[in-house]
């Protein structure tokens, strides 16, 4: 009898377990959520909750390493150099939708990056950005219902959103934008000009 409790509170305790998992597991964007609400895993496959960067501005860019637009690494890098005092973080996410320019382990990545052009700012695992697989932070980016006035698929490689102080995203730039740009300086500078 003592038995037949015990497996039954054990059955018990276990499908609680489960039930939570599957609560916190779902990958499903909050219309009123923000970029801050979500767990990615740095190059090192250590988690990382997004809700550390509160209070900074973030350029957050999917990149890769054989792109015709690789070398804006350099401009991410200088821009995230210049600002980062001011509290700017560059988050990059490596993914390999376009052109198959992303071959490589997230190990050879952060190598290439490192070696190549010194990065300085947070690498993130490689991760898909369009499509089936899609990681939950882009789908809360490009969707319509979640991100209205910036939503829409990834082109290509090194498009980028510009996120305020408080999560919210407030600008998105084609892949052809320089990071040392007019246009995408400005819109860091008037970002980070605003109260924490």
């Amino acid at each position: 009898m003592i038995d037949r409790i015990v497996s039954l509170i054990a059955f018990t305790a276990c499908a609680c377990v489960l039930s939570a998992t599957s609560v916190t597991a779902d990958p499903t964007p909050k219309k009123d959520g923000s970029v801050l609400d979500f767990k990615v895993k740095d190059i090192d496959g250590k988690d990382v909750e997004l809700s550390k960067f509160r209070g900074d501005v973030l350029l957050i860019v999917n990149t890769a390493s054989q792109c015709g637009y690789t070398p804006q690494y350099a401009g991410l890098e200088d821009t995230y150099k210049k600002y980062k005092d001011l509290g700017f973080e560059v988050l990059a996410f490596p993914a390999n939708e376009f052109g198959h320019q992303e071959p490589g382990s997230d190990a050879e990545i952060k190598s290439f990056c490192s070696s190549k052009f010194h990065t300085s700012f947070p690498l993130f695992s490689k991760i898909v950005v369009k499509g089936k697989g899609i990681h939950p932070l882009y789908q809360y980016l490009t969707s319509k219902d979640t991100n209205p006035k910036f939503a829409g698929d990834i082109p290509w490689n090194f498009a980028k959103f510009l996120v305020n102080r408080k999560g919210e995203v407030i600008a998105r730039f084609a892949p052809g934008d320089d990071p040392e740009s007019t246009k995408v300086v400005s819109a860091i500078e008037k970002a980070l000009a605003e109260a924490k």
